[in-house]
């Protein structure tokens, strides 16, 4: 009956550990940036559209300022459960870290960089009773 029990403790808790992994979103390439690959990759008044596709890839989303020059964002985020989220009987608080990174390039009208930013923030989502 105790190992049966001691099973089924363990399951729940390999199941929990399961549901609640890490989870990434958006481009993956920029998983590996950070300010020093993308200075690498990136000359203001040289690089071209065509330069930051064939290494980026497809950009997230694609806009124009009032004057029509375009701008390509690229952004990807990781979360990953804090440790308190896998304390049992825990209903009072959950929660997560998140990793985001962002590049947001203009173009001029020629089709070359003329202005990017690179960021990354690190914030925290929690829920629960005691937040």
């Amino acid at each position: 009956m105790l190992k049966n029990r001691t099973q089924y403790i363990v399951a729940a808790v390999l199941t929990a550990l399961v549901l609640t992994g890490c989870a990434s979103t958006g481009n993956i390439v920029m998983k590996e940036q950070n300010q020093q690959t993308i200075e690498q990759v990136i000359t203001k008044g040289q690089t071209t559209k065509q330069d930051i596709a064939a290494h980026f890839g497809s950009a997230d989303s694609i806009s124009f300022t009032d004057s029509g020059k375009e701008i390509w964002t690229y952004r990807h985020s990781r979360s990953k459960p804090m440790a308190r989220n896998f304390i049992p009987y825990n209903f009072f608080s959950f929660g997560e870290n998140i990793q985001t990174k962002e590049l947001v390039i203009l173009f001029d009208s020629e089709g070359v960089v003329s202005n990017y930013t690179f960021r990354e923030t690190a914030n925290q989502s929690k829920a629960g009773l005691a937040e």
